[in-house]
């Protein structure tokens, strides 16, 4: 690969401006005289990175509805479930760090194009299983390859993004980021659950697999701006440093904190094959609709945020979704009407899309460019695989007191975790406007 550094932004000049991009900051402060909904899109390398990022999620959550049901459907275990998530939160765990410290070191584009070529080539192997039936511990083995190159690519996606905007437009493009994101995982399910019935599930994998090379594609045409690279020598230290700033930084250490916990506990979607099967009845397009409102709620909320001013308080605001997430999980938990369960996954989803918003935002504005990777790394193994560990503790949980005490028990831990953290750390109170976020002076940490 080619390592050579970088040179690193002029000093005083945001990363990814230009001069005059500069002088009009300078001039204007760092607010915009007008709110623009579109404005991180008329940033034609983000754009770009977005649509594909789409297509790429659209197919991964095709996957996820047809391994859920394939395996449950050949296992009749929530624990087979479970396994699910386990197989796929191991490489996060394991090579999260590492990925982390390459995204600092490496081009990003490259190590995220890698990424996808392995995907496609899972995808395929998932789709060999499938169809010709073979044992379903190959089903994990693929999910497992699945998971090795979603952890090799994920830290280097999160920190690109800020190549590709000016820093006083992120914000705006955290939050699209997540609109496409739960476009894709409504579409996704959506088809994917029409497709299992139609066609099968090897039909989805394949389709995963297409998906993850678009995305490949569209990273040809997509030039981020020089990255500042990591000159710190290869190291125990310098692998965990990224760990050792989030614990410096008490916003950035709770919003992690809060998301993970609510979504450990939370994870109402990895049992929904269940609550369609067994609960509600709705069969496979039921399932696929389930999947899908989480998403739709997301999408709703992401929209009213673009148009809406920015958050001035965005500690409280972060809380009081995190409220509303609880909530609607104990709801949905509880609930035998599919209408009623279809609004509570709704608006599970629009709490749960403000809480990505704000902890996307913080993460990034407040590390240093040299440290993202890292930092998205420590990002990646507690939130990223907070959802399949999420998985691993609702399907094992529920194997022993059911789906439905499993689901608002999950709720009410959430509510715990929102006093708790808003106890423990008062400047997530006291958050106030994301746009007026910046890093910190970087001081290197004792040994």
């Amino acid at each position: 690969m080619d390592t050579p550094q970088d040179p690193a932004p002029d000093e005083g000049r945001r990363p990814g401006a230009s001069g005059a991009e500069a002088e009009i900051d300078h001039q204007e402060g760092k607010h915009p005289a007008k709110q623009d909904p579109f404005a991180s899109l008329r940033n034609a390398g983000f754009a770009l990175y977005l649509v594909g990022s789409l297509v790429s999620n659209a197919g991964n959550q095709m996957r996820v509805v047809a391994v859920g049901w394939e395996v449950y459907e050949r296992t009749q275990t929530a624990l087979g479930l479970g396994l699910i998530g386990l197989t796929l939160a191991l490489p996060v765990l394991l090579l999260a760090l590492p990925a982390g410290a390459a995204a600092d070191r490496y081009p990003r584009k490259r190590l995220i194009q890698i990424a996808q070529i392995g995907l496609a080539a899972s995808g395929a192997g998932l789709a060999w299983v499938s169809y010709t039936g073979a044992p379903v511990a190959l089903t994990y083995l693929f999910l497992l390859g699945t998971g090795i190159f979603r952890a090799i690519g994920w830290p280097a996606s999160q920190a690109i993004v800020t190549g590709l905007v000016p820093t006083r437009v992120f914000a705006n493009a955290t939050m699209w980021r997540s609109v496409a994101y739960q476009i894709a995982s409504t579409l996704g399910p959506l088809a994917g659950g029409f497709l299992v019935a139609w066609h099968g599930p090897a039909t989805v994998y394949i389709t995963d697999a297409a998906s993850s090379l678009v995305l490949l594609g569209c990273l040809f045409f997509v030039i981020p701006t020089p990255q500042a690279r990591s000159t710190e020598k290869k190291s125990w230290r310098s692998l965990i440093e990224g760990a050792r700033f989030v614990r410096r930084q008490p916003v950035i250490l709770s919003t992690i904190t809060l998301d993970m916990v609510a979504v450990l506990f939370g994870g109402a979607t990895a049992l929904l094959p269940i609550y369609a099967t067994d609960v509600l009845g709705v069969g496979a397009e039921g399932f696929g609709w389930m999947r899908a409102m989480p998403s739709l709620g997301a999408i709703a909320m992401g929209l009213s945020l673009a148009l809406l001013p920015p958050m001035r308080y965005a500690g409280r605001t972060l809380l009081l979704a995190v409220v509303a997430f609880g909530v609607s999980t104990i709801v949905f938990g509880l609930s035998t009407s599919f209408p009623l369960s279809l609004v509570a996954l709704f608006c599970l989803g629009a709490a749960d899309n403000i809480s990505v918003v704000v902890r996307s935002t913080v993460l990034q504005l407040l590390t240093p460019d040299e440290m993202r990777g890292r930092v998205a790394a420590v990002n990646a193994v507690f939130i990223g695989t907070s959802n399949e560990i999420g998985e691993l503790e609702s399907g094992t949980v529920a194997s022993v007191i059911g789906a439905v005490p499993t689901v608002v028990f999950g709720g009410v831990m959430t509510l715990l975790t929102v006093g708790a953290a808003a106890w423990i750390w008062p400047p997530l109170r006291r958050l106030g406007a994301l746009e007026d976020l910046e890093p910190p002076e970087t001081v290197p940490a004792p040994a």
